[in-house]
């Protein structure tokens, strides 16, 4: 049966899935939200069999995958009687020539550990999301495999009789197989190979020296980071929510949405997670895609999500040809968020590029421009603080006064207030310090329901929504505050189940959440550990880091009866909660120095 036990690779500018038997199920080309030339994760193409890269062994019987420490490089090894062998899977990423080398290359090296393993490989790429199988023609020691659009490039050095027939062999020694461009190798196969892996390794290694960890928890917190890193599109600073698209968040729900885009929201999360941990490059390049979205925006609406590309259409879509995540469609392209209003994408924005006007580490000196360019969007959010809008679960039928959203506004304000003082304009933090005390005055009047004691999810509202747990997070209220906490214990009796946590209450446009949506488990036990209630966070967060899969991965959701991973993977925000819980729960270094 299929599953979420996969493994991700890539590069910062595409990715791809591994399952536990090392077959490639899942990888966009030429970036994130492009192609799924593999796609047998989605059982897309003409063909059940089509849409992935598999070395079979012929009688295999149990397998075991693993990321080497610190990298990005996953090691599976298949076990049979004829033999076991190893297949490494990486995305070359590193220096190079004074700057990073990142190719839509994907390279896969095998090799038998003991016995004579007989093999398969068969490469079954599709075109035009599943609609057309490529023309092959061969080379000497390449097979390239062209669609409508691009053509793939597979060299390697193992034979390309069988590999082009799928011919069972006996494998022997080391082979590679490198597939990306339709471009030649500048020198041998296994020498670039080799050259690409140790060169990944080391760079991946660098990288992790550097994070700032806390002192537990830290190999679940450094594969979050790096699977954090890996979701970020480095040629434009976007930052995408999961690498999947159309992974139902509960089974046959039809909750399948393409979440392959930068969403404002989720990207200030990852960011601030990345930050936390001492790694700034990610905000700089997220800080100038803001900044071009902020200049476009000129002052007006700005939508909550974004090709990584900056493209705004995002025309959501149905693949026909796609039967979905175990046949459980529809597999939708595109995502119709593009055209809501979700106003708490303003605070989001702001919240993205705080740190930047004080941290000394920049290189990059954000001016008065930028800080004009933020007060614009600011605009926007005090205008709308108390407008109906989809709020932050893009819900698709209704329209309220979302907490969250006036929340974020509140937030915008609250910074640039903040950002005012640094740039020394005391005006500008008068006038934004007198907004946000305006919005903080109505969002504690109309959102706190005395029937439940608690703050609920609209203005005027009765029904209960995880999302104002933020309220601490963001610094809007005293954690200890009796209401604040009187909302924590009433969202813990109706929205908790174990450790787990449900995003809100009322039926949405699908009927009633069936399953716990990650991060609201997370922000649960930030909240708790806030007012005082540590030991009982700590053992949330024990319960919640055992949900992860083997490879220490999260999707969106998990589904509190099976345990069972749901929802778009890897999913940005369940890694994010995953840091910061690690870093507030962790014990002090002192406490072992």
């Amino acid at each position: 049966m299929t599953t979420l036990d996969l493994g991700a690779i890539g590069n910062c500018t595409y990715s791809a899935l591994v399952d536990q038997q090392g077959k490639v199920v899942w990888c966009c080309l030429p970036r994130f939200d492009g192609d799924p030339v593999f796609n047998a994760l989605l059982k897309g193409g003409k063909d059940p069999d089509d849409g992935y890269f598999a070395i079979e062994l012929e009688d295999l019987a149990r397998t075991e995958q693993e990321y080497d420490p610190n990298t990005a490089v996953l090691t599976t090894r298949l076990f049979g009687e004829s033999g076991t062998l190893e297949i490494r899977d990486f995305a070359p990423r590193f220096f190079a020539r004074d700057r990073i080398f990142r190719p839509q290359t994907l390279v896969r090296r095998i090799r038998p550990l003991s016995g004579t393993p007989r093999i398969s490989v068969r490469i079954r790429p599709t075109f035009s999301h599943g609609t057309v199988r490529p023309q092959k023609t061969r080379g000497s020691n390449h097979v390239r495999y062209v669609g409508p659009e691009f053509a793939l490039r597979l060299t390697t050095d193992a034979p390309i009789d069988y590999v082009v027939e799928e011919t069972r062999f006996s494998l022997s020694t080391r082979m590679n197989f490198i597939l990306g461009p339709d471009e030649t190798l500048d020198s041998a196969v296994e020498d670039t190979a080799r050259h690409f892996e140790e060169r990944t390794v080391a760079y991946w290694h660098n990288w992790v020296s550097q994070l700032a960890l806390p002192l537990e928890w830290q190999e679940a917190v450094i594969r979050a980071a790096i699977t954090l890193k890996l979701c970020t599109y480095e040629p434009t600073g976007a930052i995408i929510a999961a690498m999947t698209t159309s992974i139902p968040e509960a089974p046959d729900s039809g909750r399948n949405w393409d979440y392959r885009y930068c969403w404002l929201r989720d990207a200030f999360f990852v960011v601030r997670a990345l930050n936390s941990l001492g790694t700034t490059q990610t905000m700089e390049n997220y800080f100038r895609f803001l900044m071009d979205l902020a200049a476009d925006a000129d002052g007006g609406h700005l939508q909550p999500v974004f090709g990584i590309g900056r493209e705004c259409a995002l025309v959501e879509r149905i693949q026909e040809n796609f039967s979905g995540y175990r046949g459980m469609g529809p597999v939708r392209i595109g995502n119709q968020a593009y055209e809501h209003y979700q106003h708490d994408v303003y605070g989001n924005v702001i919240l993205g590029a705080t740190q930047i006007f004080f941290d000394k580490r920049i290189r990059m000196k954000p001016t008065i421009t930028d800080f004009h360019l933020l007060e614009a969007v600011g605009e926007q959010a005090y205008k709308v603080h108390n407008a109906p809008d989809a709020g932050m679960w893009e819900l698709r039928s209704r329209s309220r006064v979302h907490t969250s959203s006036s929340l974020m506004c509140w937030a915008a304000c609250d910074r640039l207030a903040h950002i005012a003082r640094q740039m020394g304009e005391p005006a500008r933090v008068k006038r934004w310090r007198e907004r946000a005390n305006e919005i903080k005055t109505c969002i504690l009047e109309e959102s706190w329901s005395e029937k439940r004691k608690a703050f609920v999810e609209s203005f005027g509202g009765q029904t209960l929504d995880a999302s104002v747990l933020l309220m601490a997070e963001v610094g809007f209220i005293d954690p200890k505050d009796p209401r604040f906490v009187s909302t924590v214990d009433r969202l813990e009796k109706v929205l908790a189940d174990g450790p787990y946590m449900k995003r809100y209450e009322a039926a949405d446009d699908f009927g009633e959440p069936e399953v716990s949506f990650n991060i609201c488990a997370f922000w649960r036990l930030d909240a708790l550990a806030r007012i005082g209630r540590r030991d009982e966070a700590r053992e949330i967060f024990e319960a919640l880091l055992k949900t992860r899969n083997s490879l220490g991965l999260l999707s969106e959701d998990t589904h509190p009866e099976t345990g069972e991973m749901w929802g778009n993977y890897p999913q940005t925000y369940s890694m994010v909660g995953i840091i910061n819980g690690a870093r507030r729960l962790s014990k002090s270094w002192e406490t072992v120095i």
